[in-house]
């Protein structure tokens, strides 16, 4: 199966933000190539927030060409053989931590937002941390660091906020 299509299923079978999930969809029927960062219109791309739910945190990445505290995600590349795996090699790469293991039940949100190459369908997923993790800052972070869940609103944008708050609700 190709991404393309693993993306299709995905969103078929994600329940909740439905005008949303159509929009990711529609947007895949009008551009077969909406699966990469070539496709100018925008591209579907996949995100994981890493938590550690045994203290009550997440690792968020000040990203360096955003100059925002995120998630770790991005643009899915060919070696990726599923929006999942996309979302977990971007938070493995950028949070430099191993062993990190997708909630299951697929993604936990979606949020569509402008970014500077084009528009991001990012398909949001969650990975928990396993005990005793040790992060390390990747070239594409000014900064990373571990934040109480309380304290996500006071240093994250609303999309984040959301994302924290619908990973807790499925914890």
């Amino acid at each position: 199966m190709s991404l393309y299509d693993d993306a299709v299923l995905v969103l078929k079978g994600y329940e909740g933000q439905e005008e949303l999930r159509r929009s990711y969809l529609d947007h895949l029927q009008a551009h077969p190539d909406g699966m990469w960062k070539a496709c100018r219109e925008g591209h579907v791309t996949a995100s994981a927030l890493v938590i550690d739910p045994e203290q009550g945190r997440v690792l968020l990445t000040l990203h360096k060409k955003m100059r925002m505290w995120l998630q770790m995600g991005g643009h899915c590349e060919p070696v990726d053989e599923s929006l999942a795996a996309a979302a977990l090699r971007e938070a493995t790469e950028e949070s430099g931590v191993a062993g990190l293991t997708l909630l299951p039940g697929g993604p936990v949100r979606l949020d569509r937002h402008a970014t500077p190459c084009a528009w991001h369908y990012d398909v949001q997923y969650a990975a928990t941390a396993p005990a005793g993790a040790v992060e390390a800052i990747s070239d594409e972070s000014l900064d990373l660091r571990w934040f109480p869940y309380a304290q996500v609103a006071e240093v994250a944008d609303e999309s984040v906020v959301r994302l924290v708050e619908a990973t807790r609700a499925r914890l």
